[in-house]
């Protein structure tokens, strides 16, 4: 019996968006400007990549790419693969996810534990060879009947989502007062989508990039000036939309993720990363409203020891990982 009146979601997948905001307490002592994040981690698989599972999942069966007895192949760090789990548990497909095998190995159980089958493939190989993340990923596609590749690197449905929600739910839920927009660029989905919806709201927005050194990677973020750029992003006039960058290295990244659980809020180490460059932002501001992102939840990287062991450790172990 269904009861219209109650105040209950259908289904997972209304429950993804529309996520909180927050002012980050003691971590904006000093600052004499706002600070606040965007809680993504509330997401039911707990990161922002969600949102483009479900916009690229709804585009591709408006298209027709995705009907009955579909299996959506895709190679992912994880959080995407997590989210169109999710979106494909709903709609009935299967899915074959391709992952590095210097995974953190809890995002690969993860994924098995929402019914999707995980291919593990060699990083000490070149991208052309067989064997590698991207070639497997092809091959399958190929091989394997009414398949589809979402491809979140190139599909335009990746920023769209969050042009079309969260970009708006920032704005709306800052009454227009965000004067800076600072996150990472992995895919490029998240900065050129709500950079590009705010900046049409307001071109005074400042859109800010975090990225590693060249040469070093921080969980899910790249350094746009080294090597390969994401299709997504140049479609999406990323470089235009962006007002400046900032470095923030992996020590630092582990650093802020720690200080986040000070104010309750287990993130991932992206959000460290993106936090740490959002603080470097805010001390050279006398005010303004400044808006960061936690882009996915700490219990991912549990075996990084991130909150638990040294610090040297930590950023020695993560070398060892590979997070695309």
């Amino acid at each position: 019996m269904h009861y219209a009146d109650m105040d209950v979601a259908e289904s997972p997948l209304e429950l993804i968006g529309n996520t909180p905001m927050v002012r980050l307490g003691k971590i904006g002592d000093g600052l004499t400007c706002d600070l606040v994040a965007k809680l993504e981690t509330t997401n039911p698989g707990g990161s922002s990549k969600d949102r483009p599972a479900l916009t690229m999942v709804e585009a591709a069966e408006r298209d027709g790419l995705l009907g009955p007895g579909s299996t959506i192949i895709e190679p992912t760090s994880g959080n995407t693969g997590v989210g169109l789990a999710i979106v494909a548990a709903q709609r009935g497909y299967q899915c074959v996810f391709v992952m590095s095998d210097k995974m953190a190995p809890e995002k690969i159980d993860l994924l098995r534990a929402y019914g999707a089958q995980v291919v593990v493939c060699p990083t000490a190989v070149a991208p052309d060879h067989p064997d590698s993340y991207y070639s497997t990923a092809e091959r399958l596609t190929k091989e394997t009947p009414n398949a589809f590749r979402p491809d979140q690197y190139s599909n335009p449905n990746n920023p769209r989502a969050h042009y079309e929600t969260t970009g708006p739910e920032i704005w709306s839920q800052t009454k227009g007062r965000v004067t800076h927009f600072v996150a990472g660029a992995g895919t490029g989905g998240t900065i050129s989508g709500v950079g590009r919806f705010l900046k049409e709201q307001n071109p005074e927005v400042k859109v800010l990039a975090i990225e590693p050194p060249a040469g070093e990677l921080v969980d899910g973020l790249r350094n746009l000036d080294d090597g390969y750029i994401p299709p997504v992003f140049l479609d999406n006039h990323g470089a235009e939309l962006l007002d400046g960058k900032r470095i923030v290295r992996p020590r630092e990244s582990i650093e802020w993720t720690r200080r986040l659980t000070e104010v309750g809020i287990f993130a991932g180490i992206s959000s460290g990363a993106i936090l740490a460059g959002a603080v470097k932002t805010a001390a050279t501001l006398e005010s303004g409203t400044i808006v960061t992102v936690c882009c996915d939840a700490g219990w991912k990287y549990l075996s990084t020891g991130a909150w638990t062991d040294d610090i040297d450790v930590v950023e020695a172990r993560a070398k060892q990982i590979t997070y695309f």
